[in-house]
């Protein structure tokens, strides 16, 4: 496995994020093209016209022997159409750069005809939960996503992996298998361990699910952690914004802050167990470190789990 960034985060220009990668022996990026992405090191719509553009922009990485692994559109196209349009142009601009794998989340649908508000349902009572996931699943999500795997296919991508997002339709192994069974094997996961450790999973089971089928395509170097003395009288679930960190019963902290080191080497080696040989892709959102300050700590843990 190799070490890569996904680089929304990293807030400089894209010739100094070059330089900054090579300077910390990162040898590929995960490059966001819009929807919840500030989308701050590329111009999707001047990529997708201009091949002089594609050709600079692209020339950058490539001087440098730095990989592009993948495009990140992560938004809900189950729902709006803007962040549809976003995942179209995204996925053939995919094709004018010989990109092979898209990162980006499931999407969630309303919960019913007519509501325009997607619908996380989390519990199965009260009853009508049952007729909501229902709908999203078989009236919404597997027509538009057979709809998304023939585009892809068109475009000549050969993967697409689904992040185990909450407020998604697709936020844990269970759920993507559900949807890989409906539209096939284009679909795998992002497996972003961040996120099911406040959801209460486990990302090294995870792993050895998601690997029995091959279906772990991308991965996430993220890292959250319960805050004591908040998620213990109040539980995990917390829907204060993530700016709060001081009152939140949990936080995105940087890689090493959660889960130390030994934690990550032997995720790391189940994950090669399953049968995964790609990039682990950074993603730092630790609201209370520097930006600087938090990739540099993020990748200092990372390279002395994957023995870079």
């Amino acid at each position: 496995m190799k070490l890569a960034i996904k680089t929304c985060t990293l807030d400089m220009p894209y010739t100094d994020m070059l330089d900054f990668c090579v300077e910390q022996g990162v040898s590929a990026v995960e490059i966001g093209t819009g929807n919840w992405s500030g989308a701050p090191h590329i111009d999707l719509d001047e990529m997708v016209s201009s091949e002089t553009a594609r050709q600079q922009w692209h020339d950058e990485m490539r001087r440098r022997n730095i990989e592009l692994c993948a495009l990140n559109c992560s938004g809900n196209p189950l729902t709006y159409k803007k962040e549809w349009d976003v995942t179209e142009k995204t996925f053939r601009l995919a094709e004018k750069l010989g990109v092979k794998k898209i990162v980006m989340m499931s999407g969630l649908p309303a919960g019913c005809p007519g509501d325009k508000t997607p619908v996380w349902v989390t519990t199965s009572w009260p009853p009508e939960t049952q007729d909501i996931l229902d709908y999203q699943w078989n009236e919404i999500a597997i027509p538009k996503w057979r709809e998304l795997v023939r585009m892809a296919e068109d475009c000549g991508i050969e993967r697409i992996a689904l992040e185990n997002h909450a407020m998604q339709l697709v936020y844990n192994p269970e759920t993507l298998l559900r949807l890989r069974e409906a539209v096939g094997p284009m679909v795998g996961m992002n497996l972003d361990p961040s996120h099911l450790f406040w959801m209460g999973g486990d990302p090294i089971e995870a792993a050895r699910v998601l690997g029995e089928v091959g279906a772990i395509y991308h991965i996430h170097g993220k890292d959250s952690r319960p805050e004591r003395r908040m998620c213990g009288p109040n539980g995990m679930l917390d829907t204060k914004p993530i700016d709060q960190f001081r009152r939140r019963a949990w936080n995105y902290v940087a890689v090493g802050a959660g889960h130390g080191v030994q934690w990550w080497q032997e995720f790391f080696s189940v994950v090669r167990m399953s049968g995964y040989d790609d990039v682990v892709s950074l993603e730092m959102e630790d609201l209370t470190l520097p930006m600087l300050e938090g990739h540099l700590s993020s990748l200092q843990t990372l390279k002395g789990a994957l023995v870079i």
